[in-house]
């Protein structure tokens, strides 16, 4: 009786048992989801990184940013400040302030820089306009230099292959100071072109912006007293300034006639 109720009950406990793992057995259990491996993503995500930060992809955006800063130049108009005046809300050293943001922009945006320090001279004077005006071109060249160094060196370097290009770099590089310092002082250099030349090659920023500075004075200076003092065209101050913009000129054209064959067999 003891084995047979042992049994019994053994066999009576083990029935839930079976009934649970039978009907386990019988919901269906949901499918594995497919999931990429996290190296596969990583991998995606810095590939996707590499060829946005790659340098030609870098210098793409220079130059869509600098089209697009000499379109609305163009489509803005900036030239009608000197017909409409400057707006009457502004005075001083507060409109100078402003008119040297101005100023920067304009120049990265291929503005030519004459034509700016004749505003400034014709709006401000000569003493204000000519510290409005090398404001403006510091800024303006310091701003062009650092979107050269951040988006175009790395592109722009392996290119360095010709004779002039090699021997312009290794000047900025090795002379930066005084190279920038004399293409400042030496007439018919494009700033804009200087300014990309030097963020591509190795100068330093501290050394461009102060040779920019001192080396754009004696030019800055007769642009602006020109513009300050139009409207009365024979007046000394206004012949000076007049003859210190064309001397230079007159100067520098006949040195590189004297140079041309050099330069030409380089």
């Amino acid at each position: 009786m003891l084995d047979a109720t042992t049994r019994t009950g053994g066999s009576a406990a083990a029935s839930p048992r079976a009934a649970a793992t039978d009907l386990a057995a019988a919901v269906p259990t949901a499918a594995p989801t497919l999931a990429l491996p996290s190296g596969a993503t990583t991998g995606f995500a810095a590939r996707c990184a590499g060829v946005l930060l790659s340098p030609w992809s870098r210098l793409s955006l220079l130059v869509v940013l600098l089209v697009s800063a000499a379109s609305a130049v163009l489509l803005l108009e900036p030239q009608r400040l000197l017909t409409d005046g400057w707006p009457p809300q502004l005075g001083g050293a507060a409109a100078a302030a402003v008119y040297a943001v101005a100023y920067g922009v304009c120049t990265v945006a291929f503005v030519p820089r004459p034509l700016l320090n004749l505003a400034a001279g014709a709006l401000f004077g000569s003493q204000l306009g000519l510290g409005a005006a090398l404001g403006g071109t510091v800024l303006g060249a310091g701003l062009a230099f650092c979107l050269g160094r951040a988006l175009g060196q790395d592109a722009l370097r392996p290119l360095l292959r010709g004779r002039w290009l090699k021997a312009a770099d290794h000047q900025l590089s090795r002379h930066g100071f005084r190279s920038m310092l004399a293409a400042r002082l030496f007439p018919g250099i494009p700033f804009a072109a200087s300014n990309y030349c030097a963020a591509v090659s190795r100068m330093g920023l501290p050394p461009f912006l102060l040779a920019t500075a001192l080396g754009s004075v004696p030019n800055t200076a007769a642009y602006v007293v020109a513009g300050a003092r139009a409207s009365t065209p024979t007046s000394p101050a206004f012949l000076i300034a007049l003859a210190c913009i064309a001397v230079p000129g007159l100067v520098g054209a006949a040195v590189a006639w004297r140079k041309r064959h050099r330069l030409r067999g380089l």
